[in-house]
């Protein structure tokens, strides 16, 4: 069993439910794993096959630990934690160039809103590993704006960091997850495995058909006005893709002096923490990675903008859910957004 990593605050909470229930006897194949890892929980479900679980799970165990001693800012020695203390001559592993190109990409194509060398803002504001929820003064923001900027980072020939200032404090939790399923999806498919769902904290990826509805796995999300009494807003299928969720509407802290919401997704731009009116954004995309990195973004980005980014990008879909003072709750989609 997988030991579960102290702190949780970079947890999304925006929880999403898979639907997994088995109509009839002649469905009754499927097989589930389930535990935690990379702070929050996972689960693995398949439909049966000659793959031992116990053998599944061993290798699950295995594939997270290799991850999180690369990737988890959690883990005081994992190479992440070694270059954000300013190792210079460290090479990281493939699976952090692959997050590294990746956060490259979206920070590109986001126009700098998605930024994972804001992780010494997130730290400030007490969303990092350890940390208690505070409040950031204009000066102590300044200056840790100077330690954020993608651009100021490399990824050398020899895999190598090089950082402007050696201060510069890398956070790759908004697309750690994603990676962490495709990994483990990936492996399930050189298993010969055709159907299968692999969910890492509410990031997922589906593959194959549903045994409940013979047809493509349908994804639950949640109302992010519920109460007790959970509810959902909306069903959304997965053909053969990933879906990735950002929200704002539970992790956050409120200023007494303005009385203002201090929320995870922090401007990189600017340096704030105050939530816009989106409450989550939702995106489609063939893997979890690019899933869960684009929904960051969109939860930092002006709405309009990450409107027109995503509809300009014809293999991502994307899904929003808004605060409007005179409408209330409003569902906003992209142009090739499906169900």
């Amino acid at each position: 069993m997988l030991s579960i990593l102290k702190d949780l605050n970079h947890y999304r909470s925006f929880l999403i439910c898979f639907l997994l229930l088995n109509c009839n006897k002649e469905q009754q194949q499927l097989q589930k794993i389930k535990g935690y890892a990379l702070g929050t929980s996972y689960s693995i479900s398949y439909i049966a096959s000659e793959l031992n679980p116990e053998v599944l799970i061993q290798r699950v165990d295995s594939i997270f630990e290799v991850l999180n001693n690369s990737l988890s800012t959690y883990i005081p020695d994992s190479d992440i934690s070694k270059i954000n203390k300013g190792d210079s001559l460290l090479v990281v592993d493939e699976h952090f160039a692959k997050v590294y190109q990746k956060a490259s990409e979206v920070w590109e194509q986001s126009e700098g809103f998605f930024d994972p060398t804001v992780g010494a803002l997130v730290n400030a504001y007490g969303f990092g590993p350890g940390k208690s929820l505070k409040k950031v003064t204009d000066k102590k923001r300044d200056s840790l704006l100077i330690l954020t900027g993608w651009s100021k980072t490399k990824l050398t020939r020899e895999h190598t960091i090089k950082k402007v200032n050696p201060a510069i404090y890398f956070d790759f939790n908004a697309l750690a997850k994603g990676y962490a399923v495709d990994v483990l999806a990936n492996y399930l498919k050189s298993k010969s495995l055709e159907s299968y769902l692999v969910e890492i904290g509410g990031e997922i990826l589906a593959q194959g058909k549903s045994p409940k509805f013979q047809g493509f796995w349908k994804i639950a999300i949640d109302d992010p006005l519920q109460d007790d009494e959970r509810k959902f807003i909306r069903t959304v299928t997965l053909k053969n893709e990933a879906l990735a969720t950002s929200g704002n509407y539970r992790k956050f802290a409120v200023d007494e002096d303005t009385g203002l919401r201090i929320a995870h997704s922090i401007n990189p731009k600017t340096g704030l923490a105050i939530p816009s009116k989106v409450l989550s954004a939702s995106v489609k995309a063939p893997d979890c990675m690019t899933a869960d990195a684009y929904a960051t973004a969109l939860m930092v980005m002006p709405l309009e903008q990450s409107q027109k980014l995503i509809d300009s990008k014809p293999d991502l879909e994307a899904y929003w859910i808004v605060s409007d003072s005179l409408q209330g709750i409003r569902e906003l989609f992209s142009k090739s957004f499906t169900n």
